[in-house]
């Protein structure tokens, strides 16, 4: 029999390849051609000697673009940025050892954020494994305690089986990364006739496997009843809200009860912020009224959240008084870290269509919570985000000027630092799947490549990376990727010479002594006083990339700057020279309760 490849040189869009009778297979070209049977358009891959042959077999696919990061790290993130904007599975894939290794951040973090991930990696053969050949790790070992499910694959039979059950484990119930370990081996052999057939149409095998389990409704009108009794209700929504695709439920159901909802940095969008119910967010850097609003609550309605310790804060001292619902797709969260009255194990799209159900049957009748929502609409009112004037730009006032410009209407990666805060504070949200942050993991370096793919999922919509100059650092190497693949994302970079939150920290909690915080020059900081000192000089970095880039230190200049980002286009990077004296505010100090929180810098 002849040997082919797949997928076929057909450039049919609409169906994914099937091998025609007769054909043998290599185990790549079957690999690729079950990723485009699960609708695969983009794959983000670094080569290596033992994914080579896979990359061969995508260089003759009709169907599938492989981008080229310059890094395994940019490369794993930026499936992150696709499939956080569109609740797809990313999919990413580098070579055995360091290539594999490279990509373990990025596992542990979809892990932490329920992010659909598929992480394909070449493993050495099958006579190597265990014996330390050259780039040889034991991935499958490695990724265990991070991932949702991971495979190792000793026979081309099991390929398709394995491919189709890692896509669904992925997408469904909590999303989460899966990896795929294929032997240079296993990619080499072929396989064709009767069982390349039977290969194709195995069926899953995933035995007690429930992704989609459904509340009771005893347990829902129970929860109904809570309800139907509170003083001081709040709902607390997390993001399972928007992996759940329960935001328009979500909504029902606030406005059914009259309830003031207040959700986390994950659920942002999953409820609108200017809602008149919302109390926005919440947690370590959140708003005054969403963090009282839970201290003070009778009735917390927990949706699709984990309690983290950037939420809850000492666990003893949150929502003290409160009685707590918790519906979660995952029964592993329920009491993990606060005690509940209402566990409810439930996909929480379910659960909050079917309670709107229920409450329309009984005629539910919303509690008299107008006193209660009076005092929570006027903490919102007394302390809303805000920030000083000053004759410099201030990272907040860019931020907030970048939402003017763009209506609100960006895809909007971050960095992890204080600018990851400001974001999210100074940028509303209005829509899910628009605010890209590492938030449980909390990467640095995560911002420039998740824009990539969220640029590459969304083409026509705006993708902002708002950043810090250290953060920025970490996978700066990315900008040939934008560049070389025509990917015209933009990075609003605000430079202060700093790693930011830390010195916050320092600044509150050691004195201001500095412990390898300044990334400039520390006997000549730059600034917007100084800036001949800046370092590095992000406009030849940008120069030496082909990257479009502008400096920007005077608040006159600051949005004509922030148009020029925005309407340019090609990749842009805008220089925004602030302080670095900025503190991020409210600040809920480690072990103090929502109630200690500071609501501006000490000593202002």
């Amino acid at each position: 029999m002849k040997t082919e490849t797949l997928p076929s040189e057909t450039k049919a869009q609409n169906t994914p390849s099937q091998p025609a009778a007769g054909t043998v297979v290599k185990g790549a070209d079957l690999l690729v051609a079950c990723l485009e049977r699960e609708g695969v358009d983009v794959i983000f891959a670094y080569p290596g000697g033992a994914s080579m042959e896979i990359h061969q077999s995508l260089v003759r696919s009709q169907r599938i673009r492989t981008i080229l990061p310059r890094h395994e790290q940019g490369c794993g993130f930026m499936a992150h940025g696709y499939a956080r904007s569109t609740g797809k599975a990313g999919v990413c894939m580098a070579t055995s050892g360091p290539g594999a290794t490279n990509l373990v951040t990025c596992i542990a973090d979809a892990q932490m954020d329920s992010t659909p991930l598929i992480a394909i990696t070449g493993q050495v053969k099958q006579e190597f494994i265990g014996k330390s050949a050259f780039q040889e790790t034991d991935v499958y070992g490695i990724t265990l305690p991070i991932v949702k499910h991971s495979y190792l694959v000793l026979d081309i039979r099991d390929i398709p089986r394995v491919v189709k059950e890692a896509f669904h484990v992925a997408q469904t119930g909590r999303p989460g990364p899966v990896v795929i370990d294929l032997p240079k081996d296993v990619q080499q052999t072929t396989l064709g006739g009767k069982e390349l057939e039977d290969a194709l149409n195995a069926e899953m095998q995933l035995p007690g496997y429930n992704p989609l389990p459904k509340a009771s409704d005893e347990e829902l009108i129970a929860v109904i009843e809570a309800c139907a009794r509170a003083e001081r209700p709040v709902i607390y929504a997390g993001g399972g809200i928007i992996s759940g695709d329960a935001q328009e439920e979500l909504t029902e159901f606030a406005e059914l009860t009259g309830f003031p909802v207040t959700t986390t940095l994950m659920g942002l969008g999953g409820f609108e912020e200017d809602h008149p119910q919302s109390l926005r967010w919440f947690g370590m850097h959140g708003g005054v009224a969403g963090n009282w609003a839970v201290c003070e609550s009778s009735l917390l309605v927990t949706l699709g959240a984990r309690f983290d310790d950037r939420i809850t804060g000492a666990i003893a001292k949150f929502a003290p008084e409160a009685t707590v619902v918790h519906i979660d797709i995952d029964k592993s969260e329920h009491h993990k870290n606060k005690v509940v009255d209402y566990p409810v194990h439930s996909d929480v799209k379910y659960a909050l269509k079917r309670m709107c159900e229920l409450m329309r049957e009984r005629g539910f009748e919303k509690p008299g919570i107008a006193p209660w929502m009076q005092k929570v609409k006027g903490w919102l009112e007394q302390h809303p985000f805000e920030f000083e004037d000053s004759r410099y730009i201030v990272p907040q006032h860019a931020v907030q000027t970048l939402f003017e410009v763009t209506k609100g209407e960006a895809i909007v990666t971050t960095g992890v630092g204080q600018h990851q805060m400001w974001a999210a504070q100074f940028y509303k949200f209005h829509k899910p799947r628009a605010f890209l942050s590492s938030l449980g993991l909390g990467t640095m370096g995560f911002g420039l490549p998740a824009a990539l793919g969220a640029k590459v999922a969304f083409p026509e919509r705006t993708v902002v990376d708002i950043d810090g100059d250290g953060s920025f650092m970490m996978n700066v190497q990315e900008l040939a990727t934008a560049v070389m693949e025509k990917i015209p994302v933009k990075v609003l970079l605000l430079n202060n010479q700093h790693l930011g939150m830390v010195v916050q920290w320092e600044d509150i909690l050691y004195e201001g002594v500095r412990g390898q915080t300044v990334l400039g020059h520390p006997d000549n900081i730059g600034g917007p006083d100084n800036l001949e000192a800046l370092y590095p000089d992000w406009l030849k970095i940008c120069e030496g990339f082909g990257v479009r880039a502008r400096r920007v230190w005077k608040k006159e200049e600051l949005r004509e700057a922030v148009e020029e980002m925005v309407n340019h286009d090609g990749p842009f990077l805008l220089d925004v020279v602030v302080p670095y004296t900025e503190h991020v505010m409210p600040f809920i100090p480690a072990g103090a309760s929502a109630k200690d929180m500071l609501i501006k810098t000490p000593g202002k």
